[in-house]
């Protein structure tokens, strides 16, 4: 257990906590609506509010558009009660904006470009025996790790 440790040095419980939590209610959305609860296809959904340009106006974004913006404002209040509730800090990044702007530019149009992103991969694909889901999944994390690394290597420490 002490090798696990210096991964995770506040402990593993608030991970396992969210963990079952995010579990139960993309299985809830799910089992009440049908709804798959993946992240990335809010912006696309919100964007169709106020471009016209016809990707943003297909019938997919602009009919689900209204429950996405609920489950995200949904999502950014869960995480505000967690901070409220458990009187924790939140956690604050030394990486300049636009280190974090270029990072979330690259994410959302890889998001884009796999037809999906990790919470919408990871979480209901997977749970749902979709095979293309687990192949992204493991594309996701095999990426991250290498880059992680070379992160790593280049700026002279471990990541």
């Amino acid at each position: 257990m002490s090798e696990l440790s210096q991964f995770f040095p506040m402990g593993m419980q608030h991970y396992a906590i969210g963990g079952v939590l995010i579990g139960l209610g993309v299985g809830l959305l799910y089992l009440l609506t049908g709804l798959v609860g993946g992240a990335s296809s809010v912006f696309s959904s919100t964007w169709s509010f106020f471009s016209r340009l016809s990707f943003f106006q297909q019938a997919t974004h602009v009919d689900s558009r209204g429950w996405r913006l609920v489950y995200t404002v949904g999502l950014v209040i869960g995480a505000a009660l967690w901070l409220l509730l458990s009187g924790s800090n939140a956690v604050v990044t030394n990486v300049p904006t636009w280190q974090l702007a270029v990072g979330g530019f690259i994410a959302g149009f890889g998001a884009r470009l796999g037809n999906g992103c990790t919470s919408g991969h990871g979480i209901c694909g997977i749970a749902s025996l979709n095979g293309l889901s687990l192949v992204a999944v493991l594309v996701f994390l095999s990426t991250a790790m290498l880059v992680a690394n070379l992160v790593g290597m280049f700026a002279g420490g471990a990541v």
